[in-house]
């Protein structure tokens, strides 16, 4: 496991805003920047569960969240400017972005893999994270320290059979990543890294693995160590790197 100890006030003052934030490393992601005093934009498509998880949020005592209802998959482009109208008018800036939202998609052949759902794969997994990043980038860029961490996986950084869409996606991310972190680097005061999580007790986890005891894997809020330091100040100056949670 990432080995960081984060002291209780590492993220005091600051507004992240975490995609697939209803449930798995999402929600987790929230709390434990909510626990360590940001303040947590939670956007998903499921509302019951973010409003779940804000009122866990606020009944712990932590800076009051905001639910972002939004669907990635179906979301157009003025949406994404709306959001980042939104975040401006409330906060007048954003220090964290967590892209943690994706969908598996099929896992076959390429050959039996139909374009419709690679396309779909494509849409939440790398299309809206595009447009994500490029609306509410001037927003990082007026934080004096903002970070964006991208969620990637092992068989985005070596291809695996049958991982179809889900992988290739997942090297977008990586890329997109890389070319962000070149962007800014000495130029903007935003840094860019991704994290591959390994494997976790998700959903997405026992989708892609159903033959697997879901014990046997860490839950996720046993890998936040490494957001944690991503997200705060001591990661400053840390840019364009691929870091694994475990």
């Amino acid at each position: 496991m990432f080995q960081y100890s984060a002291r209780p006030d590492l993220l005091k003052g600051r507004v992240i805003l975490v995609t697939g934030a209803g449930r798995g490393i999402g929600a987790a992601a929230a709390r434990t920047f909510a626990a360590h005093g940001a303040t947590v934009l939670l956007l998903g498509k499921t509302e019951a569960s973010l409003n779940a998880l804000y009122d866990e949020i606020e009944a712990a005592g932590h800076p009051q969240p905001v639910v972002i209802p939004f669907n990635l998959e179906t979301a157009q482009p003025h949406q994404f400017d709306e959001l980042a109208a939104m975040v401006e008018n409330e906060f007048g800036r954003l220090d964290g972005l967590l892209h943690n939202a994706s969908i598996l998609g099929p896992r076959t052949p390429i050959e039996q893999l139909s374009g419709e759902n690679f396309m779909r794969v494509m849409q939440v997994n790398v299309n809206a994270m595009f447009m994500l990043t490029s609306t509410l980038l001037p927003l990082l860029k007026l934080s004096p320290d903002a970070s964006v961490v991208f969620t990637s996986s092992s068989v985005g950084r070596k291809g695996r059979a049958y991982w179809g869409a889900y992988a290739v996606s997942k090297f977008a991310t990586e890329g997109l990543m890389q070319v962000l972190a070149d962007e800014v680097d000495g130029v903007a005061p935003v840094r860019a890294n991704s994290v591959n999580p390994g494997a976790t007790r998700t959903s997405m986890r026992a989708q892609a693995y159903p033959g697997e005891h879901p014990e046997n894997n860490p839950e996720p809020a046993a890998i936040m160590p490494v957001y944690l330091y991503l997200m705060g100040p001591d990661s400053a100056g840390v840019n364009g790197q691929a870091f694994d949670a475990q």
